[in-house]
Order: C-alpha cells, then structure tokens, then sequence
C-alpha cells in the first residue's frame, strides 16, 4: 500500500505500527466484524490525506478517524452498551446469552455499560479514547480536535457521572493526564 507523497509519511510503516491497537479500539467499541471492516477504512481515509504534521503524531490523527468512523455507527454502539447493561442483570438462559455474558464479563460489568449508554457522545467518546485507546489528554485533544482544556472538561464530567450511576466507584484511571 503506497502512500500518496503529500501525506509524506509511509503508509505500511504506520500500518504496521498502528493497525492492531485501532482495530482492538474498534471491537472494544463496537465489534469484532465491525471492526475488521472500519480498520481497513481508517487507514484507507489516511492514504487520501489529510494529516497535518504540526498537529502533531499520526496516532492520534488515526484515532480521530477511527472515532468518526464509530460515530457512523452510534445507534449500534449504544444499542449494544444497554444490552450489555441487560444482560448481566439476567440469569443467562440460552447458550448466547451464556457467551455474551462470559466475553463481556472480563471487560465490562452491566452496570458499567449503562452507565457509558447514557453519557452523552462528546463525554463517551473521550473516556473511551482514555479507556479504551489508552491515549493521554492530548492525543485525545488532537483526534477529536477539540481543546486540551475540553477533554479535562468532558473527561471530569463523565467521571462524575459515571461514579453516581456506579454507587461512587471511579470506574477510570486517573493517571492518564498527559
């Protein structure tokens, strides 16, 4: 995969470099099958251009792709977070609901779940980038393109709302200030 020289940059080196975390993002988001379709997708949107080098590293640039791309498929995504939430508040009773159970207990409990469903998507989409793509303030600043200022902002008030909705428990790590 050759890149277009106004990206200035390698493409099968930042694939290689990048294409499992963004394509673990993804199914953490969505899933598995979504992902394997939305990974391809970002690193397709990057080989047409569009990264600016004094906004500063690619892995931000590519997450921010990926996180439009999610958006696509919001109503999936938060259809999926209530039914997370639903399923562990059920006794499984058919072997689905046996798997969904035990693939998502590792990850996420239901209450949890809930919780992310009903954040609004701004606040959604910087814990998950936090949580989830494990990137500090400024890399989710510079995906999103929003302020610095902004994610500390959506990151506290999604803490809050989160602590509330799980009994005063912070379900985020507070060391990712970056």
């Amino acid at each position: 995969m050759n890149v277009p020289t106004h990206l200035g940059l390698d493409l099968d080196q930042i694939f290689d470099a990048h294409f499992a975390e963004i394509h673990r993002y993804i199914a953490q988001r969505l899933s598995r099958d979504d992902a394997d379709d939305l990974a391809g997708e970002v690193f397709l949107i990057a080989a047409g251009g569009g990264y600016e080098s004094s906004r500063g590293e690619v892995r931000p640039w590519l997450y921010g792709i990926a996180t439009k791309l999610i958006s696509r498929h919001r109503r999936s995504e938060i259809r999926r977070w209530r039914a997370l939430s639903r399923t562990s508040e059920r006794e499984a009773q058919s072997h689905e609901d046996t798997t969904l159970t035990r693939v998502t207990a590792g990850r996420l409990t239901g209450r949890l779940a809930g919780a992310l469903a009903g954040l609004n998507s701004g606040d959604r989409d910087v814990v998950l980038l936090v949580a989830l793509g494990e990137l500090t303030h400024r890399e989710v600043a510079a995906a999103l393109k929003i302020p610095y200022g902004t994610v500390a902002s959506r990151l506290n008030r999604a803490r809050k709302q989160l602590r509330k909705a799980l009994g005063d428990v912070n379900p985020l790590k507070e060391a990712h200030d970056g």
